[in-house]
């Protein structure tokens, strides 16, 4: 790892396109990524797992301490796919089940204290596109280029609404918006790393704009014209 690699962060709540715009970017630049919303929900899952409740902080710290995660490149362009304590997990890690689990241990400290090595660890040459929540407060302060994605709660919630219509998941369009919307709050109001742009990210709204034209801007953070 070289703790001189460059870093572009881009946070943003649920939904904004951070996913698909962090891993078209880092495509186009060549860099590793890193998704730490997968590092969460793979928490949360390992939790469910062993049936722990996830308001008990010392077990799910201790699960966060001990789970086995990792990513495994499919090798043909297809989706990552992460594998939890052996098992291929990448499924049900995009339901809205898992996202809800990852925002609540999300509050935990000993969670955040337990992952926060494992995220800092995927910084390397040629640089790294980090994909989260807290990437620019939190886990990469220093990051040279600093990205905030954000797009109305309507919007995110119609765009994971066709995102897990598309793997056959049973889903309503209210449902997604309500769990949207209380997920905002929580991750808003916690104590621990809220979500906030950093002081020195470029805020994009990303709300009824091409993902073409969301990537062109991002890129235009690392390569000024």
């Amino acid at each position: 790892m070289s703790n001189s690699a460059p870093v572009l962060t881009i946070d943003g709540p649920s939904g904004s396109g951070k996913g698909t715009i962090s891993r078209l970017v880092a495509e186009r630049l060549g860099w590793h990524l890193l998704d730490s919303g997968a590092l969460y929900r793979a928490v949360g899952y390992a939790a469910g797992a062993e049936g722990l409740d996830l308001s008990d902080t010392e077990a799910v710290t201790r699960c966060a301490q001990t789970t086995k995660i990792r990513f495994r490149d499919p090798g043909d362009g297809g989706e990552t796919r992460v594998i939890v304590n052996g098992h291929d997990a990448t499924d049900e890690l995009r339901t809205e089940t898992a996202g809800a689990a990852a925002s609540a241990i999300a509050a935990i400290p000993g969670v955040r204290s337990a992952l926060f090595e494992k995220q800092r660890d995927f910084r390397r040459n040629p640089g790294l596109v980090a994909d989260g929540r807290d990437m620019g407060t939190v886990i990469f302060p220093d990051a040279r280029y600093k990205v905030f994605l954000t797009a109305s709660a309507d919007e995110r919630a119609k765009r994971r609404y066709k995102q897990l219509k598309n793997k056959g998941l049973n889903v309503t369009l209210a449902a997604l918006l309500r769990e949207i919307q209380a997920r905002d709050e929580r991750d808003a109001a916690r104590t621990v790393a809220p979500l906030r742009p950093a002081e020195d990210a470029l805020t994009i709204d990303t709300t009824g704009i091409s993902v073409d034209s969301v990537v062109a801007a991002v890129l235009s953070v690392v390569r000024p014209a």
